[in-house]
C-alpha cells in the first residue's frame, strides 16, 4: 500500500498529473466515441474538466487580469459554445488536442535554471588575514578589508582580488580566463578571487571586498545575463488576437445571415488553432530526439529556433577549439653531448617529481609507458614557485622552468636559443628553459593543441554562411596562432568574462545576434547572454554546462553544422505546418459557413490537420542532413 500511495503521489504532481489527466481524458473520449448506453453521462464531460478547467482559468486569468488575448481565448469561447450547444463530444476533443499541444510546449520550452548554486560554491568562504605582530587569523571572506595582507597557502582558493607583495608561485585562474596552463605570479602580479594557488605560499595585499570580487562579479554576470534571456513566443499566441477577432466575426456574422447557431458554433470549433499550437513543439520536439541521437542535449526547447536565424558565433579557445590541455610540441636541443631523446629522458626524470601540469606535460611527451628503468637518478629536487625545479640527475645538476629562473644561477640564453624562444612564442607556447651543468642546453615547448576537426568546422560553418569569431582569454600570440590554424579571421585575446560580456552585448546590439561556444566557468556569463549558448559537456564545467541552452555531450564540435542545418531543417518544417494549418482552418471555416460541417465533423476534420502535422514534425527524427562531424555537406 506504501508503494503505491507513493505511485500516485508522484502522479499526481508536476508533470505526472498533466500526462495522468491526458491518459485519462483520451481514455474517456474514446469511450465517448462508442457512446456506450450503461453510462448516465457522456464520458466526453471527463475530457471537458479534466482538459477544458485549466484552458478557461488561463483564458480568464490572461483577459482580466494582464489584458492579454491568446489563443486560448478563442479555445475557451469554443468550449462554452460547443457546451451550451450541447456538443460535448466537440469540446472534450478540442480541449484534449489543445492540452496535448501545451504539454509538449512545456516540455521543450522550459529552460533549466540551475548552476548558479554551483558558481557560489566557487566562493571563497575564509581568508588568513595577517595582522600586528604578524598574527595569522582566520576570518570569514567577507570580512576582509581593502589593504588587509592575507596568506594564502599551496591548494588555497584566492579569497579576495588583491596584489603579491611577498612571495612567487604558480595560479590557476581557468576559472577566470579559461587559460589551460597555470600562471606563474610573482611580487607587484595582480591576483583574482576564486582562482587557485597551485605551488609556495604567498602574502597579497587585498584591493577589493568579497562583495566586489571576480567570482562575485561573475555570479552577477550570469544573473543578469539569464533575467534578458527572453522566451520565444509559440506563433498561435503571437496572432492570437487577430485570431479571436477572426473568428469572432465570423461566427456572428454567419448566424446573423443564416440565423443558425449550430453555423457559429462551427466556425468556432474549427477556428481553434489546434495545429497552429501543435505546429511549433511537435517540429521542436522531433528535431532534439534527432539532435540527441547525435550526441547533442538540447537543454533549452526553443534554442533551435532561435540558432535558426543566427549567423555569427563565437568560440571560446581552450577546450573548445583546443584539446584544452598542453603538450609537447617541440624541443630545441642546444647540448653537444646529448641526443634529443636523452635530454628529453632527463627532462621527463626531473619533471616526474612534479605535479605542475606543465611538468606533466613533459612527462607525457618524452617518457613512453613502462620507460622508468631509462630514467636517470634524480636527487635534490627543489620546487621553486613560479620559477620552475632544480634537481641533480644522474648525478649532474640540472635547471627547468622559466627564463627568469636560468639568469638568477648566472646563466644565459645562446643566441640560437633566443632565436628559437621568440619564433615559439611568437606561436603562442608556453616554454620551459633547461640548464645542465650550469650552461644553457635546450628549450621545450608547449601548447594546447587544436582538435583534428576544428578547421573543418570552420570552414564548413563559413560555407553555411556563418562568421566565426574567437573570444579568449589566454595571450594576443596564442589567439592569433590559433585562429591562423582554424581559419577564424576575427579574434580577440586577453579577455575576462565581462570583456566577452561586453562584446557580445555591443555585437548583439547592432543587430547580430549571436551563439556562444565554450567550456569553462568563466564562459558561463557570455553562454547565458548570447541568443544561444553551446557547451562543451565532456570536458567542459559544470555551470558552463547549465549555463548553456545546448551540450555537445561528446565534446564533437564537428557537430556544429549539423545542427545548424537540423535547425533551419526544423523551421522550413515549422514555417510548412502553419501553413498547412492555416489553409486547413480556411477551408473548413468556408465549410462551416455552407452548413457542410457540424461541430463534431468539424472538430474531426481540423485535428486531422492536427494528426498530419505531427506527423510531418515526425520525418525530422530520421533527418540525416548530411552529418558528418565536420565533414558532411548540404545546402541548408
Amino acid at each position: 500500500m506504501m508503494q503505491w500511495g507513493a505511485v500516485w503521489k508522484s502522479l499526481v504532481m508536476g508533470a505526472g498529473r498533466e500526462v495522468l489527466f491526458l491518459v485519462v481524458a483520451g481514455a474517456a473520449l474514446v469511450v465517448s466515441f462508442f457512446r456506450p448506453e450503461f453510462l448516465p453521462f457522456d464520458a466526453a464531460w471527463v475530457a471537458v474538466i479534466l482538459c477544458g478547467i485549466p484552458i478557461l482559468k488561463d483564458a480568464v486569468t490572461g483577459l482580466v487580469l494582464r489584458f492579454d488575448i491568446k489563443a486560448d481565448v478563442l479555445v475557451a469561447m469554443a468550449l462554452i459554445a460547443s457546451v451550451v450547444t450541447d456538443e460535448i463530444f466537440a469540446a472534450g476533443e478540442v480541449a484534449f488536442i489543445m492540452q496535448i499541444g501545451a504539454f509538449l510546449e512545456e516540455s521543450t520550452v522550459a529552460r533549466a535554471r540551475a548552476g548558479i548554486e554551483k558558481l557560489v560554491c566557487l566562493t571563497p568562504r575564509t581568508a588568513r588575514r595577517i595582522s600586528g605582530e604578524r598574527d595569522e587569523e582566520t576570518i570569514p571572506a567577507e570580512a576582509v578589508e581593502i589593504g588587509d595582507l592575507l596568506r594564502v597557502l599551496p591548494g588555497e582558493t584566492i579569497p579576495v582580488d588583491g596584489v603579491i607583495v611577498r612571495g612567487n608561485s604558480s595560479v590557476d585562474q581557468s576559472v577566470m580566463t579559461g587559460e589551460s596552463i597555470p600562471v606563474d605570479k610573482t611580487e607587484g602580479d595582480e591576483v583574482f578571487s576564486g582562482t587557485v594557488n597551485c605551488f609556495g605560499a604567498f602574502e597579497m595585499r587585498a584591493r577589493r571586498r568579497d562583495a566586489d570580487s571576480s567570482v562575485q562579479r561573475m555570479i552577477r554576470l550570469v544573473r543578469s545575463a539569464d533575467a534578458n534571456q527572453a522566451r520565444i513566443v509559440g506563433i498561435a499566441d503571437r496572432w492570437a488576437t487577430w485570431i479571436v477577432v477572426a473568428a469572432v466575426l465570423s461566427a456572428l456574422l454567419a448566424w446573423i445571415v443564416t440565423g443558425e447557431l449550430i453555423r457559429a458554433v462551427t466556425i468556432l470549433v474549427v477556428f481553434c488553432p489546434c495545429a497552429l499550437v501543435l505546429a511549433t513543439p511537435t517540429a521542436i520536439m522531433a528535431a532534439i530526439g534527432n539532435a540527441t541521437r547525435h550526441g547533442i542535449l538540447v537543454r533549452a526547447g526553443d534554442a533551435l529556433e532561435r540558432l535558426a536565424a543566427l549567423r555569427c558565433v563565437i568560440f571560446d579557445k581552450t577546450g573548445t577549439l583546443t584539446c584544452g590541455r598542453p603538450e609537447v610540441t617541440a624541443l630545441h636541443n642546444f647540448h653537444s653531448g646529448l641526443s634529443d631523446r636523452e635530454l628529453g629522458l632527463v627532462a621527463a626524470a626531473v619533471e616526474a617529481c612534479s605535479e605542475h601540469p606543465l611538468g606533466q606535460a613533459v612527462v607525457r611527451g618524452f617518457r613512453s609507458e613502462g620507460e622508468d628503468s631509462e630514467l636517470p637518478e634524480v636527487e635534490a629536487f627543489e620546487m621553486i614557485p613560479g620559477r620552475g625545479i632544480s634537481a641533480v640527475a644522474g648525478g649532474r645538476p640540472f635547471l627547468a622552468g622559466s627564463v627568469e629562473l636560468l639568469r638568477s644561477r648566472g646563466i644565459e640564453l645562446s643566441a640560437a636559443g633566443s632565436a628559437a624562444a621568440e619564433e615559439r612564442l611568437g606561436e603562442g607556447a608556453t616554454l620551459i628553459y633547461l640548464a645542465m651543468d650550469g650552461r644553457f642546453c635546450g628549450i621545450v615547448a608547449l601548447s594546447d593543441l587544436v582538435r583534428e576537426n576544428a578547421a573543418a568546422t570552420v570552414a564548413e560553418l563559413n560555407e553555411l554562411g556563418i562568421r566565426c569569431v574567437l573570444l579568449t582569454g589566454d595571450n594576443p600570440a596564442a589567439a592569433r596562432h590559433i585562429s591562423e590554424q582554424v581559419g577564424i579571421c576575427d579574434y580577440r585575446a586577453s579577455c575576462l568574462p565581462e570583456n566577452k560580456l561586453e562584446w557580445i552585448d555591443e555585437t548583439q546590439r547592432n543587430g547580430e545576434p549571436v551563439c556562444m561556444v565554450g567550456d569553462g566557468v568563466n564562459d558561463a556569463p557570455a553562454l547565458k547572454r548570447a541568443r544561444v549558448g553551446i557547451a562543451m559537456g565532456g570536458i567542459g564545467s559544470d555551470i558552463a554546462i547549465e549555463a548553456a541552452d545546448i551540450t555537445l555531450v561528446k565534446d564533437d564540435i564537428g557537430q556544429l553544422p549539423f545542427l545548424f542545418r537540423l535547425a533551419r531543417r526544423m523551421m522550413r518544417t515549422i514555417r510548412i505546418n502553419l501553413t498547412f494549418s492555416m489553409v486547413l482552418n480556411f477551408a473548413a471555416v468556408v465549410l462551416a459557413w455552407l452548413g457542410i460541417l457540424n461541430p463534431v465533423v468539424g472538430a474531426l476534420v481540423h485535428n486531422a490537420g492536427s494528426v498530419l502535422v505531427i506527423v510531418n514534425s515526425a520525418l525530422l527524427l530520421s533527418w540525416r542532413g548530411g552529418c558528418g562531424c565536420g565533414s558532411g555537406r548540404l545546402t541548408p
